[in-house]
């Protein structure tokens, strides 16, 4: 029995792990491929059965991983992200989760028959969005700064409070007279907000001194940090029922807010485990589905998705970013835009157990309406949302451009061939002549340190996706890419080698990291550029290839990036080298040349091949 349970855990882990390499690989929310694993391997296989597989331990298994979830989200919720968006996030999460709650309570009560009180229950179950969907689906999509704020936060927020107002329904249905229901539902709701908020800021402000006064050695931050979080919501939610969840999301918000806090290590841990957590969780809930049940339903289901997706949204966004500095294509996509995901399964899941136990008509129909709108929004949306954007003009760009660390002659020259080939580039040094002259050159430029606080606030990386650390100083070029493999990959990063011996701290890193190659060093292509020699952008034809290139410049070019016809720039690194065909590019220092001098060598070959 022992070895089973562990195959099936080992299993889940599996299975978890090639959703999400599925959703990477076709850029689509992982949520979807979970979903859809969990049923084949669930109902429809029948290989998974969560409920004799954990027993009673499932939902609090599941309630303590939501509760990380939310947490790690909360984090990443920075007030001064949505400076003069304030109004339209408040009514986002307040005044407009009445709308949506209405709107869908009136549509499951019409369209599938449920009684009023059921009916309630599930439109407060599905006011939640979440920023398990969410996150996901904003990568992807890269709507614009002010887009993407507003349903972070949202998503993250509105978990608690949906799942409050879900509780709140709740016991009322459970209550046996209107007036012990009226009296039962204020009491739940003051100690729910009440001692949620309280639990919250008090770990919050515990948690926040002790980093910020180093009572813990670094080791043990991320494993106090988990158990704290654990225990405030173990601890809230036995002195108020289901505050837990509203305990965690205050506590990480106001750490997120703490000056002299750093939560950068804990956030990068917690969205590890948040991933782990996220893939098991999705795959349990999903499988417990009763497909029966869905039958029952019919197409009132489908009415129902309808019913959320495109008259539920777009009353709410409509109501909430009235008066706001939105304009129309922005709140388009906000009205397209909003998953559901873990917590209305999770909530679902608790509820429809406990109705169904105390004898109410038709509460099992609550787990498979919830994910028929879940599955639903998520594959509607993630194979939409996308082109919507672009179509409406409010995606960010194709991350493509480099950001270049550096304002030297070398980082200005090549910065200055990138830019004349359409891709974009920032530059950023702490030295004002050479950022003044990148400036004189027509480049975009951040003055400062790009290791400081306020390149994290400030530094603008739209449309950038690599990074080019190309000082003098290898200890500050290691640091750089070090600090930028989270934002970009570590497959994205690259620094050029300043000396060919004494480089130990770049030595470290890997290889693909190295740019232009291990044996190109920033002391050679200075003397080069000291001697005359130039960055030229060439391109090739069928009549002028890659060979015909290198036999006509050999050791007088360095070649530094190819470009492809899309404009997709590709580095030549110490690991690999690009293969350029004709329709490329090709970036080198050159000895040299005049420009008129490269077309005429590509017209001159053209030429001889006409003859």
């Amino acid at each position: 029995m022992t070895e089973n349970i562990t195959i099936a855990i080992a299993a889940i882990g599996v299975i978890g792990a090639a959703c999400q390499w599925l959703a990477w690989r076709l850029r689509l929310p992982a949520i979807l491929f979970l979903l859809l694993a969990g049923i084949a391997v669930g109902p429809v296989g029948g290989w998974l059965q969560p409920d004799a597989l954990f027993g009673k331990l499932l939902f609090p298994l599941v309630s303590l991983s939501v509760a990380v979830i939310l947490f790690e989200g909360s984090l990443t919720l920075k007030f001064k992200e949505i400076a003069g968006l304030e109004r339209v996030v408040r009514r986002f999460v307040t005044s407009g989760v009445l709308v949506t709650w209405g709107v869908v309570a009136v549509a499951a009560h019409l369209l599938v028959d449920l009684d009023w009180k059921l009916a309630a229950l599930f439109g407060a179950i599905i006011v939640v969005t979440g920023p398990t969907v969410i996150t996901p689906m904003l990568r992807t999509v890269r709507p614009t700064a002010q887009i993407a704020n507003i349903l972070r936060w949202e998503g993250i927020v509105i978990d608690p409070v949906g799942a409050l107002l879900a509780v709140l329904v709740f016991e009322f249905i459970i209550s046996t007279t209107g007036g012990e229901a009226l009296g039962r539902t204020l009491v739940t709701f003051l100690g729910v907000v009440g001692i949620g908020t309280l639990s919250g800021l008090v770990a919050g402000i515990a948690l926040g001194e002790a980093l910020r006064h180093d009572w813990l050695p670094e080791y043990l931050d991320n494993m106090i940090t988990l158990i704290l979080v654990f225990a405030t919501f173990a601890v809230s939610n036995a002195v108020a029922g289901e505050s837990g969840l509203l305990a965690v999301t205050v506590m990480g918000i106001y750490l997120a807010n703490r000056k002299g806090v750093e939560v950068e290590d804990i956030l990068t841990f917690k969205e590890s485990l948040s991933l782990l957590l996220i893939s098991g969780v999705f795959i349990l809930l999903a499988a417990r589905l009763d497909l029966t049940q869905l039958r029952e339903i019919g197409w009132g289901a489908a009415l129902v998705l309808a019913a959320v997706q495109f008259v539920a949204r777009p009353i709410k966004v409509l109501f909430a970013t009235r008066g706001s500095s939105l304009v129309w294509r922005e709140r388009a996509l906000l009205a397209w835009i909003a998953p559901r995901g873990i917590v209305a399964a999770a909530v679902s899941a608790l509820f429809a157990l406990e109705l169904e136990r105390r004898g109410v008509p038709r509460a099992g129909w609550l787990v498979p309406l919830v994910f028929v709108v879940i599955i639903g929004t998520v594959v509607l949306q993630s194979l939409t949302a996308r082109p919507l954007a672009r179509l409406l003009r409010v995606a960010e760009p194709e991350p493509v451009g480099f950001l270049i660390v550096g304002s030297n002659p070398l980082s200005r020259a090549i910065a200055k061939a990138l830019t004349q080939s359409k891709i974009p580039v920032l530059i950023a040094d702490t030295q004002w002549d050479g950022v003044s002259a990148a400036r004189l050159d027509g480049l975009r430029t951040y003055f400062g340190n790009v290791l400081s606080e306020h390149a994290l606030n400030h530094l603008e990386l739209t449309g950038l996706g690599r990074l080019l650390a190309l000082t003098s100083d290898p200890h500050l070029n290691a640091l750089v890419c070090t600090r930028f493999r989270r934002d970009f990959g570590a497959g994205s990063v690259h620094a050029l080698r300043v000396r060919a011996n004494g480089d130990v701290r770049l030595a470290a890193l890997p290889l693909t990291e190295i740019a232009f190659g291990a044996a190109v060093t920033y002391d050679e292509l200075a003397r080069r550029m000291a001697r005359g020699a130039e960055v030229r952008v060439t391109p090739l034809t069928e009549s002028f290839d890659a060979d015909q290139y290198r036999e006509r410049f050999g050791a007088d070019a360095i070649p530094l990036v190819a470009i492809d016809p899309r404009g997709r720039a590709e580095l030549y690194t110490g690991a690999k080298a690009p293969a350029p065909r004709p329709g490329w590019s090709i970036v080198a220092l050159r000895a040299p040349t005049s420009a008129s001098e490269d077309q005429a060598t590509a017209a001159a070959v053209e030429s001889k091949a006409a003859r």
